[in-house]
Parts: C-alpha cells; sequence; structure tokens
C-alpha cells in the first residue's frame, strides 16, 4: 500500500482549510467543529474540583465517571444498556475512534461499503487497513440510499458498512426504514455496521434521529460513534464509541497502542454537563433556527443556492449561478479574494467530477455568518 494512496491530496483538506482561514483571517466556514456563542454554562465548574483530580490517571478507555455518565445517557434516549465497564471506550474525538475500529476488525481483502460523498477521513481510514471500499452513491436530490443497489454490492468479502447520520456533507438523515433495510442487509451475516452519530442531537424539520441503539438485531453488530463536543456544548474534540463487549474488546485493544492520554478534569466536566440544562428541543430549535437564517440571507442577498439540509451544522450549497469553475479553484479563490473558507465537494468523493457544490459550517456566531454574507454578496 503506498503511502500517497492512503493520504491523497483530499485527506486532511479541511483541516487545511481551517488553517489557511486563520492565517489569512478569513471566515472559517469549512471547520468541521462547532465555534459558536451557546456554550455549556459547566465549563464554569473547572475551578472548583479537588486537586487530587488534576493528577489522576485515566484508562485508555476513559474516565469510568464519564462513561457511567454516557451509559445512563444512551439509556435515558436510546433505551439500550451499553456496561460502561466493558461496553464504552472515549477518545480524543471521532477520528480516533474510526481508527481504532477499522484496524480492529479490517484486513486486506476485506471490502467495506462506503456511501458517497462520505467524511473526507472514511477513505483513507479505510485504505490504512488495507482494506477495500466499494462505493455506493447517495441519490440525489436528497441523497437517499438506494438499498436495492446495496444488496447487489454485497459479497462474502464484505466485512463492513459505514453509514453515517446526520449526514456530513449533506445533512441528510436516516430513516427508521433506512434501519430496518439495513437491518435486513446484515441479517445472518458477519457484516459489521460502524454508525457515525456524531451530531446526533441536531436533526430538523420534526425528523428524529435514528441510532444503531434502537434496533437490537441491528445494535449487535453494530458499533456506534458519536462525538461529546455537540451533545455537551464544547469545542474540544472528545468522542465514545459504543459496541457489545466481544467487538468492544478488539477495539480496546488497538486503543491500549494508540491512548492519546486523558485530561481528568476534562472528562469530569463532560461527565457532568452530558445533560445540559439546554434541553435536546431547545438545542434543535436554536440551530434549526440559525440553519434557516443563514439559507435566507443567502438566498436574499447571494446567488449561491442552499441545498435541502435536516441535520448536523453543514449545508451544502449550489454556485452554478455564478461560476462554472471547478469547486476546487473556486474555493481557492473564496479563500483568497473574499476571505471566506468553504470546503469544496470534491473532498467527499473518490472521483472528482465537475460540480458546482461547496460545503458550509453554519455552526459560526452569527455575527460571522452575516459577515461572511456579505462577503459571498459581492460575486
Amino acid at each position: 500500500m503506498s503511502y500517497s494512496k492512503s493520504f491523497s491530496f483530499e485527506a486532511g483538506f479541511v483541516a487545511r482549510m481551517s488553517e489557511l482561514a486563520r492565517q489569512t483571517k478569513a471566515i472559517d466556514l469549512a471547520g468541521n467543529y462547532l465555534s459558536d456563542e451557546l456554550v455549556n454554562p459547566g465549563l464554569k465548574k473547572m475551578p472548583e474540583w479537588s486537586p487530587d483530580l488534576y493528577q489522576r490517571v485515566v484508562s485508555p478507555y476513559g474516565l469510568i465517571e464519564l462513561r457511567q455518565a454516557i451509559s445512563k445517557h444512551l439509556q435515558l434516549h436510546y433505551d439500550r444498556v451499553y456496561n460502561p465497564q466493558t461496553e464504552l471506550s472515549i477518545s480524543n474525538g471521532p477520528n480516533q475512534n474510526l481508527f481504532a475500529v477499522l484496524t480492529a476488525f479490517l484486513k486486506e481483502g476485506d471490502e467495506v461499503l462506503l456511501f458517497e460523498p462520505a467524511a473526507d477521513n472514511y477513505l483513507a481510514l479505510i485504505l490504512l487497513t488495507g482494506a477495500s471500499p466499494v462505493y455506493v452513491s447517495l441519490k440525489e436530490n436528497d441523497y437517499h440510499i438506494d438499498w436495492e443497489e446495496v444488496t447487489r454490492l454485497v459479497t462474502s468479502n464484505t466485512r463492513m458498512i459505514i453509514i453515517n447520520t446526520p449526514h456530513n456533507p449533506s445533512g441528510m438523515v436516516l430513516s427508521e426504514l433506512d434501519m430496518l433495510r439495513l437491518q435486513k442487509v446484515i441479517s445472518g451475516t458477519g457484516i459489521l455496521v460502524v454508525s457515525d452519530e456524531s451530531m446526533a442531537n441536531l436533526v430538523y424539520d420534526e425528523k428524529e434521529h435514528q441510532s444503531v441503539a434502537f434496533y437490537p438485531k441491528l445494535a449487535e453488530q453494530s458499533i456506534l460513534i458519536s462525538s461529546l463536543a455537540q451533545q455537551c456544548r464544547v469545542p474540544w474534540p472528545v468522542a465514545f464509541c459504543a459496541a457489545p463487549e466481544p467487538l468492544m474488546k478488539a477495539i480496546r485493544g488497538v486503543f491500549n497502542v494508540v491512548d492519546g492520554g486523558h485530561f481528568a478534569p476534562l472528562q469530569m466536566l463532560l461527565a457532568e454537563g452530558l445533560e445540559p440544562a439546554v434541553s435536546r428541543k431547545e438545542l434543535i430549535r436554536y440551530y434549526q433556527n440559525k440553519r434557516d437564517r443563514f439559507n435566507e440571507s443567502l438566498l436574499t442577498n447571494t446567488r449561491f443556492e442552499p441545498l435541502p439540509s435536516s441535520g448536523s451544522v453543514f449545508q451544502l450549497i449550489s454556485y452554478a449561478k455564478i461560476s462554472d469553475e471547478r469547486d476546487f479553484e473556486f474555493a481557492e479563490r473564496l479563500l483568497h479574494d473574499y476571505g471566506v473558507a468553504t470546503v469544496p465537494f470534491g473532498v467527499f468523493t473518490h472521483e472528482k467530477q465537475k460540480r458546482c457544490l461547496l460545503r458550509l459550517n453554519f455552526g459560526r456566531p452569527d455575527d460571522l455568518l452575516d459577515e461572511a454574507v456579505t462577503r459571498l454578496a459581492r460575486l
């Protein structure tokens, strides 16, 4: 396996655009993180803790108090119990979780069904294991899954299916029917499902988040990955994965090798803030209003056209009425000439096609979004 194949130009592109935005003082609508004004009030509690907590050595799988809090949270919202001792692990962000999960279960010759467009890190992580991606195109304009096509693509070499809901970059949200169809596809097989639910709390338009944890048969063959940054409204890359004990045992075997360390006070803060004062309904209403306000401003003041998005803080926009430039070139021009960092659609697909689409992150303070629209209106 060649190094250049695993780490193509697109791998890490989003992080590089965010870094360029900081260096050039551009408005960063490219990054995967939240930097909004809606901050967890529990952040102010850190100085109140005992000094002993700052010297505490934490397990490679995360602080037990945080794992216990996550277990209660999942039982409350998903009606499924994950044992905090043996079925939950904490990591330094979803990417570390994905690396551990894929490394634990994939080998050369295995096939992984990968829905495209897909988060920019998925392909590189699959290639690192020596496994082969099998690409399944999400169907436009709503980026839904054709489950008949999925059934046809499953072979004796299929080891894993990766799903992502709410979806990055489209904001698509999987339905109950999608989950039932997925459950049927893997029934009676050894296929594992990796479910990236990093933005589970951000589902709009009266839709409901569908987790693999809701479906007992599906959950037995699934690894759930989610971000605590969104759930606790903090800017730090902290995440967890949940899986039945036999699967978690293999995943922890990787964590034992690549453990990046855990800071006990931070994880105690998250344990105390997992059920924040702002309810899930209020959180959804807040970000749905932010999405609607941002999209209305784009439609009113610019020639960009937002595509439908029912979840996450990501928004695809079309610039077809402005330019026929390739998306990478157009994104570079926006950054350097107009001071707005975005992500070209091509980052999320393995084949580069001429698509006049960019991904924006509207999880930013309103004044920054307003200034971004003012700059985009100049095109």
